[in-house]
């Protein structure tokens, strides 16, 4: 059995526990769709455990439950009213860090399609982040200020993050769908979940930018069918979702092969940029069911936790 700490938690601690679980209450599709999706991945898949020591400091983070006692820093603690843990480099290393685009595009979803971007990426998120979870893994929200953790807290939390809090939709509308440009450790793991309509160039200097800091990402675009298809005939109207534009034309269908090349040299630029870097990329329609891209998804990611061997100081 766990040890419980002896100091109670905080009003705010407990006050973001309600708020996640009436969360997970009032909003029961999204997270029982995602834990239903995650469940079929999971039969198939085996988690794994690690001790997470390290040499090099990262952090001070609260004390959780179910963290040793040895791991408290006392001299740190002796000057809150709370216990604070040390982190070190490899431990946040080994964390996830997850970024679902929450911009207005992402709001997008055609008559072809079952549901939103923004839904269907946070079902992904939300079932990556179970079945991390149960391989032993700590995850957070990447952009909502809150250290990667273990355990179902976790997934309340990224609930909370991702549907409650709606990922700062005016934030994410300025910064153009892109992630933030937040510090993360060195060698942390990305998972990145978006339309990646931005323009290419600005996508491509966000990757540098995280690849710069040893950081290793994973991609994946989730797009309507009508945005992959065109599919419209015949006199019809074009309306922008992230500014106020407007197009009529005449026959749309005349347009389908320019667009075509236009969204396949845009993604190639990204594809090629992301295997400059290392970072894996997948696309995934909105027609089709998650579970294939849930599952290459979690294996690339997986792959990577697995070959990667823990930094040294000075490496």
């Amino acid at each position: 059995m766990t040890a419980t700490p002896s100091h109670a938690a905080s009003p705010g601690a407990i006050g973001l526990r309600e708020q996640a679980e009436a969360l997970s209450e009032a909003m029961p599709p999204l997270v029982t769709e995602a834990e239903h999706v995650a469940s079929t991945i999971a039969q198939g898949v085996h988690g794994r455990r690690r001790t997470g020591m390290g040499e090099t400091f990262w952090q001070f983070r609260r004390y959780r439950e179910g963290d040793a006692a040895s791991s408290v820093d006392w001299r740190h603690s002796a000057r809150s009213n709370h216990l604070f843990v040390r982190e070190t480099e490899r431990e946040a290393a080994e964390s996830i860090w997850i970024w679902r685009d929450g911009s207005a595009s992402m709001d997008y979803a055609s008559d072809f399609a079952p549901c939103s971007k923004k839904d269907r990426a946070t079902v992904l998120a939300l079932a990556l982040s179970s079945l991390l979870v149960q391989g032993g893994e700590s995850v957070a929200a990447l952009g909502h200020g809150f250290a990667p953790a273990p355990g179902r807290a976790a997934l309340r939390r990224m609930a909370h993050a991702l549907i409650d809090h709606a990922d700062g939709d005016d934030d994410a509308a300025k910064r153009g769908s892109l992630p933030p440009a937040e510090r993360v450790p060195r060698y942390a793991q990305l998972v990145l979940i978006s339309d990646f309509l931005s323009p290419a160039d600005e996508i491509i200097a966000r990757m540098k930018a995280y690849a710069a800091d040893g950081i290793r990402g994973h991609m994946i675009q989730v797009l309507d069918p009508a945005e992959e298809d065109l599919p419209f005939s015949g006199r019809t109207e074009f309306e922008g979702v992230e500014e106020d534009l407007r197009l009529m034309v005449g026959r749309a269908q005349n347009l389908r092969e320019a667009y075509h090349q236009r969204l396949e040299i845009h993604r190639n630029r990204i594809i090629e940029m992301a295997r400059r870097v290392d970072f894996t990329f997948a696309t995934h329609r909105t027609d089709r069911g998650p579970q294939t891209a849930l599952l290459a998804l979690y294996s690339a990611l997986s792959g990577a936790l697995l070959a990667r061997k823990a930094p040294r100081a000075g490496q």
